[in-house]
């Protein structure tokens, strides 16, 4: 019962966010751009609701319905707004441009602070190669350790059969010579 009312709630919240809430649309007034025609970009773009366009040399009203103004008002690379350096296709392709470098930036520092991605602590790493080492160490004391105890074994039974842990001069192996 209680996850239905939830889901109705969750319900009621999606369609009031989806009903569009129709209010008085404040349209701009009228400005006076259509003066401005004939002139200079300068003297267009001092009224921000202007909008200069360079391929017939016009002030017009800036098309707020859009973000961008569509081709049929002027084209995106003779528009200017604001300064008449700058079109908008360069700004689109500038603020683009400064727009993935600063997401890459953010996700980088994300990244290196969250220890995420590549920039993982490599410490775990770091801690298995000395255990590894550290077990390399152990079996060659272990080895050594069986080594001396096998020549201790070895020299007791020499010494019980009585025979010397050291060769002397006449075991040693001599070149034998045959005489003619």
């Amino acid at each position: 019962m209680e996850k239905l009312l939830v889901l109705a709630g969750v319900l009621v919240a999606v369609c009031l966010v989806a009903v569009p809430i129709h209010a008085e649309d404040p349209t701009p007034k009228p400005s006076n751009c259509t003066l401005f025609t004939n002139t200079t970009c300068e003297q267009c773009i001092k009224n921000v609701a202007c909008l200069w366009c360079n391929t017939n040399k016009t002030c017009q009203d800036y098309p707020y319905k859009s973000i961008l103004p569509p081709a049929s008002v002027c084209s995106l690379g003779a528009a200017r707004w604001g300064v008449c350096w700058l079109n908008f296709e360069a700004m689109i392709i500038s603020v683009s441009v400064i727009g993935g470098i600063i997401i890459i930036i953010v996700t980088l520092v994300f990244c290196k602070c969250c220890g995420c991605c590549c920039f993982k602590d490599r410490s775990k790493y770091r801690q298995e190669e000395e255990r590894m080492e550290r077990e390399r160490q152990e079996r060659s004391m272990r080895q050594s350790e069986r080594k001396l105890e096998r020549q201790r074994k070895n020299d007791d039974i020499r010494r019980k059969y009585g025979l010397s842990t050291k060769l002397t001069v006449s075991s040693k192996y001599e070149r034998m010579e045959e005489d003619a």
